[in-house]
């Protein structure tokens, strides 16, 4: 019995090592090498302190900033995901309706159609970008906040605006606290 058994000890135990210690460490080597800010959260700094990541939503809710997109957890990282309401469920259809006239309320001098991106969550809860259409929903209420003209807005947005990745994949997209942060270096708040 003992003669069948070493075999499977043995391979239990050199497996662990390959894909328990070696594997990871190998990737973990590379990827730390390869794409250094992307293996350590995509961190933005301002004055030396972690105010954010590129790769996780924040809720900007004041007027001079921009706003991402509605979040089903509150945009908390530790806890993402949607709220998994189905297209027929009233409490959807409710909450899109309260979304879309607060939308309304916080830019009243934007008479278009909502983009949807403004009123719908995404699936993590999480999406740090909003459609170029979105950010120009909300261009006339920064600029007005900012003091600045709207042509200086939106010529920021599409600064900040990122095509399609290697030209095909996704849409379109803007990354809500980097434009926030450009939005601060251009045109900073008065107190």
């Amino acid at each position: 019995m003992l003669k069948e058994l070493k075999p499977a000890i043995l391979i239990t135990i050199v497996l662990t090592i390959i894909t328990g210690i070696a594997y990871p460490l190998a990737i973990t080597g590379i990827a730390q090498t390869v794409f250094h800010k992307q293996a350590n959260g995509s961190l933005i700094e301002k004055d030396g302190k972690v105010i954010g990541s590129e790769m996780i939503g924040q809720n900007f809710t004041k007027p001079e900033y921009f706003h991402p997109r509605p979040s089903a957890n509150m945009y908390d990282a530790a806890n993402s995901g949607g709220s998994n309401l189905g297209p027929t469920n009233p409490a959807l259809a409710d909450r899109l309706k309260k979304d879309a006239a607060q939308f309304r309320r916080d830019n009243p001098d934007y008479t278009g159609p909502i983009p949807a991106d403004a009123i719908t969550a995404s699936g993590s809860g999480l999406d740090p970008e909003i459609s170029p259409a979105n950010a120009a929903a909300q261009t006339a209420r920064v600029a007005k906040a900012r003091d600045a003209s709207v042509d200086t807005i939106r010529n920021l947005v599409a600064a900040n605006t990122e095509g399609r990745q290697f030209g095909l994949l996704g849409e379109a997209r803007v990354n809500v606290l980097r434009l926030n942060l450009a939005l601060d270096r251009t045109y900073p708040l008065k107190h």
